[in-house]
């Protein structure tokens, strides 16, 4: 008995220091509490200057096999380095200090498994700045070796699950900081264009050239005066990626603030171009309000819809405008006041009234649905929604419904669980590749190479009929995969509007002063490497709501994928 407890407990301390590794990086608690970095002001060459850091700052963070070993905790060496930095005086001794510090953190060995990046790669980083004429001989030729020399495996700042998933590691959120001081404002700058620049499959279809981004935004990040105006600056920079993910969870507290805690008792969307009256949270609540469901809301407040549009645009993450205007439509009602100035229009008459807002927790913003997620509409056509779909459900469904006429898919509000696969494969007669994927290397980071995904399998007994499948805006991520499989299908027509246009995996990152948010991990493509992020799933029958079918109830969408099957 006394042998068995020992090998347990043997067992226990082994599992318990391989999950609990120290690193010489976890020990630097030096900058915890401020960086007391004293900064000058702000000029072309001192802007320069630190954009030359920033790059160089993320390249050995990711490369240099010292710090990839979690001997140097990466944060507190930019503030160690930033007094005598700043205070160069010429391009000469700003050289000699970054030569210093490559020196610093140590000699690397020969790497004998790095592998030369291959010319057909997808996607790598830009290193047009290591061209830079006012960078010495000497310090290229350092940079160069580094690359040439880096880390291979398992990092201590990043690593890769089976699937391609970047996980972001040992990145200290400083949450006791609400409001950084200027040295750890300007390391959140650099940290997030790095994660852009090393780990987004994406970032050379934004709209802004990325290579010039993290010199603009220098000063905007050390200029912030408050926790409000650093929140806003670092949401306007994630803007910058055009990547819908970035809105998956909130940024901050402050601006969380700002857009109110009260909510008008309807949610309300654009709708041919206009601010429209699309449902009530709850119906109880209809009677509390002038407006009704069509109604176009013109002015808040005394301010055009467009005008409101306009000036908040820039601090909403979105890979297109559908997705932009559905998630300004989310906020655009909200206020700390309860009540608000609407001006309308309803049966052709413009009229005004003050809008009652009620607590979030007075509405069901958020509905769970619970029902059933299949039925037989209009004389045996199956319908399918996927917003409450659960696996036990798959095979109820090819059982009941395959010998319908025809089937409807309705993406509209996502899905609720993974099924392009078990579901996908009642869709296809052959063994049917539908996506690659562009995933990263641990060994080579920022480069992004092509994987084919797993093809669809078809069932012995697939589906023989028609099938329609719904997208529209709030068709994101999983649901837009979810939309390429079923396009796969044998027989399939996709109708509705375009889609987020954010394909990939969802990966949360921390910024100091503890903001939160999300970037794309792996990038999404159809099997001949035509892109769905900022496209979306373009419809093969492009069909919207109109204002006249909302205030008459009718889901005009629907009614189009049943004619199209009738038609059949």
């Amino acid at each position: 008995m006394k042998k068995i407890i020992l090998f347990i407990f043997i067992i226990f301390t082994i599992t318990s220091l391989t999950y609990c590794q120290s690193y010489p990086a976890d020990n630097d608690k030096e900058f915890d509490n401020g960086s007391s970095v004293a900064f000058p002001e702000m000029n072309t060459q001192v802007i320069e200057n630190l954009e030359l850091l920033g790059r160089l700052w993320g390249f050995l963070k990711y490369y240099h096999p010292e710090i990839g070993k979690g001997n140097y905790n990466w944060d507190y060496e930019l503030f160690r380095i930033l007094p005598s930095y700043l205070n160069s005086t010429s391009i000469e001794q700003r050289n000699k200090i970054l030569l210093s510090w490559l020196k610093k953190v140590g000699k690397i060995p020969n790497c004998k498994t790095c592998k030369d990046t291959q010319e057909n790669t997808y996607l790598k980083p830009d290193f047009s700045w290591l061209s830079d004429e006012n960078l010495s001989i000497e310090l290229k030729k350092k940079l160069e070796y580094i690359y040439n020399n880096r880390h291979q495996g398992k990092h201590y700042y990043i690593s890769y699950d089976n699937y391609g998933n970047p996980s972001f590691l040992h990145e200290n959120p400083y949450s006791n900081m609400p409001f950084p001081d200027q040295g750890f404002r300007l390391l959140a700058l650099y940290r997030f264009w790095n994660y852009i620049e090393y780990f987004s499959p994406y970032r050379n279809i934004t709209d802004k050239n990325w290579n010039i981004v993290l010199k603009e935004y220098i000063p905007q990040f050390l200029n912030a005066k408050n926790e409000l105006e650093y929140e806003l600056v670092a949401l306007r920079l994630i803007a910058v990626t055009n990547d819908t993910h970035a809105v998956s969870m909130p940024i901050g507290n402050k601006i969380a603030e700002t857009r109110g805690k009260l909510f008008p008792p309807f949610k309300v969307q654009f709708v041919e171009n206009q601010l429209i009256v699309y449902d009530f949270y709850n119906p109880e609540k209809l009677v509390l309000t002038d407006l009704k469901i069509g109604d176009v809301i013109t002015h808040i407040s005394g301010k055009s819809v467009k005008y409101i549009v306009d000036s908040i645009g820039n601090y909403y993450p979105a890979s297109n405008t559908t997705s932009k205007l559905r998630d300004i439509s989310f906020n655009i009602l909200r206020s700390d006041e309860q009540y608000l100035e609407i001006q309308y229009v309803t049966n052709n008459q413009t009229k005004v009234t003050n809008l009652k807002l009620f607590p979030s927790d007075s509405l069901n913003l958020f509905p769970k649905y619970e029902e059933k997620c299949y039925k037989t509409i209009d004389d045996n056509i199956g319908y399918i929604t996927l917003r409450s779909i659960k696996k036990e459900d798959i095979s109820v469904i090819k059982s009941t419904l395959k010998s319908s006429k025809g089937i409807i898919i309705d993406l509209r509000n996502g899905t609720s669980e993974y099924i392009p696969y078990s579901l996908g494969s009642f869709f296809v007669s052959n063994v049917t590749p539908f996506a690659k994927i562009a995933v990263g290397n641990i060994n080579n980071l920022g480069v992004f190479h092509f994987i084919e995904a797993p093809p669809i399998l078809p069932d012995k007994d697939y589906y023989k009929g028609k099938l329609v499948v719904i997208v529209n805006e709030f068709t994101q991520s999983m649901g837009e995969f979810t939309a390429m499989a079923f396009r796969a299908g044998l027989n399939t027509t996709i109708i509705g509007s375009t889609t987020a246009g954010t394909d990939g995996t969802a990966r949360q990152i921390y910024l100091p002063g503890n903001l939160k948010t999300m970037i794309t991990g792996y990038g999404v493509f159809y099997p001949d490497g035509k892109q769905t992020q900022r496209v979306g799933i373009v419809p093969d029958i492009i069909i919207s709501p109109t204002i006249k079918g909302i205030k008459n109830g009718k889901d005009e969408v629907l009614d189009m994928a049943i004619e199209i099957i009738n038609n059949e």
